[in-house]
């Protein structure tokens, strides 16, 4: 049993965090097998849009708290295993915003600690009524630092530093209002309504979205003026491909366009 399954379904390419016994926690293997994934899927031109999943129970809980007792063992205390851990972990949700395909997190049950920083680092979540986001490493004596960056990208900063510092889980309709996810839909309607939304992205021009996600990214870093002088040559290049030609020419002669990509 792979502990990542990836299943393709036309253009959306599926990845299923497949280690229940564990609640999917991003140990070492999992860690391994997401950067093997996104490595190959960001040369892989057929797939327009990425959905991840948990199995079993719930989505993620976040780092295998068992590997990192057993690495105290070290004579050092586990200081290089735990540095070596949270870099690979960084390394592993910075590939999602580089990815040219929109990443959408298909969340349910809870999403935890490192579990809730990989639903803030996807580019779209959608999850279930029911489901509980929290990063909770306070209650254990361990600040959710590096989880912080993504939370707090995410969400206004005081809301951001009451879950960090209170280890409290908030309500998927909580994560809506402050922007966590995108939308909580019925448990049961949880599959389709992911579907559907990496359905409708997938059908766009892929090359379009792959250029807007990486401009979309690119601006946030910049000041106003450097933002739209630099989105301003994005869509020059843009408007130069001919298949957005094809696009707008579908468009203004009411037929669906016949692109290429």
């Amino acid at each position: 049993m792979a502990i990542l399954e990836r299943e393709d379904r036309g253009a959306v390419a599926q990845l299923t965090l497949n280690s229940p016994a564990n609640l999917n926690a991003l140990s070492d293997a999992m860690l391994a097998e997401l950067k093997s994934a996104f490595t190959a899927l960001a040369e892989d031109r057929a797939i327009r849009v990425v959905v991840i999943a948990g199995a079993g129970k719930a989505f993620c809980a976040g780092h295998d708290l068992k590997e990192m007792t057993a690495a105290r063992a070290q004579a050092d205390g586990g200081a290089a295993a735990f540095a070596d851990l949270f870099s690979r972990c960084s390394e592993v949700m910075q590939m999602i915003p580089e990815l040219p395909q929109p990443v959408i997190a298909r969340v349910h049950g809870i999403a935890t600690a490192a579990g809730c920083q990989l639903v803030a680092t996807c580019d779209l979540a959608v999850a279930a009524e029911d489901t509980r986001f929290g990063v909770n490493g306070v209650n254990i004596g361990l600040f959710c630092s590096t989880p912080m960056v993504a939370l707090s990208r995410n969400i206004p900063r005081k809301q951001a530093f009451e879950m960090l510092t209170t280890g409290s889980f908030i309500t998927a309709a909580r994560a809506v209002e402050l922007g966590l996810i995108n939308r909580a839909v019925a448990p049961e309607r949880l599959e389709a309504e992911t579907a559907d939304l990496a359905d409708t992205i997938a059908a766009k021009l892929g090359s379009a979205v792959r250029i807007g996600k990486r401009a979309f990214y690119e601006q946030l870093e910049m000041d106003l003026a450097a933002a739209y002088a630099h989105t301003g040559q994005v869509m020059v290049t843009n408007m130069l491909r001919e298949d957005t030609a094809e696009g707008i020419g579908a468009f203004l002669e009411k037929r669906a366009p016949a692109w290429s990509v």
